[in-house]
């Protein structure tokens, strides 16, 4: 493990990116931010609305839910514990339509991360493979980088399987995913970065590497105790390696490109 602060920062990341050959990137925090930093409860309790009609009294974790992912958790368990009558998967369906309905809307105001777009065009000038690995469902994840522009950038888009939301990170179905879309790339080429201990532990379970993306002290803190390859707090550090990646004539060779 690495901390991404000091003299050394550069040349760890540098050798971070020559070693991988796939990019795997979390879609909210290091592509944009879906809600705006605003809460889900409201989707949360639109949820509950709909699964007391269906099943009744709720599970004291489902009430206590106020997260649009974690509720879908809580349902997956209400389902699987025992019951006097039968329950249907009904309302887990409906409440993963719920929360996909949400991530549309939201997807075509959602604030970009600084230097997105150059950071993407700077790890395709590498030879970098790039594919999105989330907990947010495929098709509003599409729908913002087609309104971005950014869809050519991306080989495949791995979300949210709908109809099991214990595959969500910190497991690590779409990070193994991501590795068969990328023809079955060998895990240790392989960098995921993400804003979250989810990622992190995702990311450890499919044996991938991994750089954190945050500015929050305490989780930069715990994601570097808990086995990160790297933090940073901004996508700046990781374009500036890759230009040195690149050389010392990237800025003139692309400057070129532009005037074409």
């Amino acid at each position: 493990m690495w901390f991404l602060y000091g003299r050394s920062r550069g040349q760890e990341l540098r050798r971070l990116l020559r070693d991988v050959d796939a990019v795997l990137i979390d879609f909210d925090g290091p592509i944009c931010d879906l809600f705006g930093k605003k809460p889900t409860a409201h989707i949360a309790e639109e949820i509950k609305v709909m699964a007391r009609h269906e099943w009744g009294p709720l599970d004291r974790e489902v009430e206590d839910c106020h997260d649009s992912h974690g509720i879908l958790h809580h349902l997956r368990d209400m389902l699987d514990r025992e019951a006097l009558e039968y329950r249907s998967r009904r309302p887990l369906d409906l409440a993963n339509t719920i929360v996909t309905r949400h991530e549309s809307a939201a997807a075509n105001s959602a604030p970009q991360a600084p230097d997105l777009e150059t950071l993407l065009d700077t790890l395709l000038d590498l030879g970098k493979r790039l594919v999105i690995v989330s907990n947010n469902a495929d098709d509003p994840i599409w729908q913002y980088l087609k309104h971005a522009g950014l869809q050519s950038k991306f080989e495949a888009v791995c979300g949210r399987d709908p109809g099991e939301p214990r595959r969500m990170k910190p497991d690590p179905d779409v990070v193994l995913r991501a590795l068969e879309c990328l023809d079955g790339l060998d895990p240790s080429r392989a960098l995921l970065v993400g804003d979250q201990l989810t990622d992190l532990r995702a990311a450890k379970s499919a044996r991938v590497r991994f750089l954190g993306y945050t500015r929050d002290r305490k989780r930069r803190q715990l994601m570097r105790r808990n086995g990160a390859d790297g933090v940073v707090s901004s996508h700046a550090p990781v374009i500036a390696a890759a230009h040195g990646l690149l050389g010392a004539d990237y800025s003139e060779r692309r400057v070129h490109t532009e005037l074409k």
